[in-house]
């Protein structure tokens, strides 16, 4: 059990300092494209944090721990709509752009909707269990290229030059952190998926608890940690695009992904936490909707409401 949590906190390590390198490498390259800090939000930095949770998530799917893996890509959305976002906003209240609102936000709700959809198969579905299938997967792989489109669109359109006190980069640099970034993430992957379980069997816990808590949080990281330092530095876009664009992508790449490999069983538990987080989703819009803003005290509601969700999937 010990040589499990240091092996653990190893694969943690790796997992966040594996995506920070990515997340600077890659946006090097942004940069050097010229592509607005919202669009940097949405892909660069929402596909970077987001990378921890497909490596587990993955992993977990290919070896059949289904429970792992949904639970890890609900907990982390979980995570990054209350967790992220608010202690963001409690640090400073976080502006939201209108592109978000108008866009994004709706487009992270529609995926939110389709996968609790695609999950209640007994209910809506008149099949025998709740399944996510090879054909739903790819069906949210599809919506994801199309988010994906309407993002790439959007950059074309707003094309920016260089900040003059921006730091210098090198494109061959950015492309070694890129890559150094990737490694560290799968090797940090694998190490959290064996060892996540081997301790929450010692503790007596389901892998559904596990990926909830253990698993969701230390994945999420990443998030936390850019939200936390774009809101220090006034730079709202990066905070709530890497939000938005990190539970679009864990839903619509990181669970599809899964699935596509290994069609994914969704038991009770998993169905009840999704229809949280559609319920959480639609309070994350109210939020940024309203005064295109997301104030200290709609952050401490946030952070208060997942500090709930987490003494409930514990005591369940």
């Amino acid at each position: 059990m010990f040589l499990a949590v240091i092996l653990l906190l190893v694969g943690f390590v790796l997992l966040v300092k594996g995506a920070d390198i990515f997340v600077d490498g890659s946006s090097g390259i942004a940069r050097k494209l010229k592509i607005p800090s919202i669009v940097i939000g949405l892909t660069i930095v929402a596909m970077g944090t987001s990378a921890p949770e497909a490596a587990v998530s993955i992993i977990a799917g290919v070896r059949g721990s289904n429970d792992i893996a949904v639970g890890n890509v609900i907990g982390s959305n979980m995570f990054n709509l209350l967790g992220v976002l608010g202690i963001a906003a409690l640090i400073k209240p976080v502006r939201v752009d209108g592109e978000i609102v108008k866009k994004q936000f709706p487009f992270m709700l529609v995926a939110t909707a389709v996968l609790a959809f695609s999950a209640f198969d007994v209910k809506f579905g008149n099949g025998e269990a709740n399944v996510i299938s090879r054909n739903e997967a790819v069906i949210m792989i599809i919506l994801l290229g199309i988010f994906l489109y309407s993002i790439v669109t959007f950059a074309l359109n707003n094309r920016q030059p260089e900040p003059e006190n921006a730091k210098p980069v090198s494109l061959p640099k950015s492309i070694i952190f890129t890559i150094l970034g990737l490694v560290g993430i799968v090797i940090g992957g694998e190490l959290v998926v064996n060892n996540a379980k081997t301790i929450a069997i010692g503790l007596g816990m389901s892998e559904t608890l596990a990926g909830l808590t253990i698993v969701a949080v230390g994945t999420s990281l990443p998030e936390l940690v850019t939200s936390i330092v774009a809101a220090r530095k006034g730079e709202s876009d990066i905070a709530v695009g890497n939000v938005v664009g990190s539970n679009v992508f864990n839903i619509l790449f990181v669970l599809a992904a899964s699935a596509a490999i290994t069609p994914m069983n969704i038991n009770a538990q998993g169905l009840t936490d999704l229809l949280i987080l559609l319920c959480v989703s639609i309070l994350g819009y109210i939020f940024c909707f309203t005064n295109k803003t997301v104030s200290r005290v709609e952050g401490g509601i946030l952070v208060a409401l997942y500090g709930g969700y987490m003494a409930y999937a514990i005591i369940r």
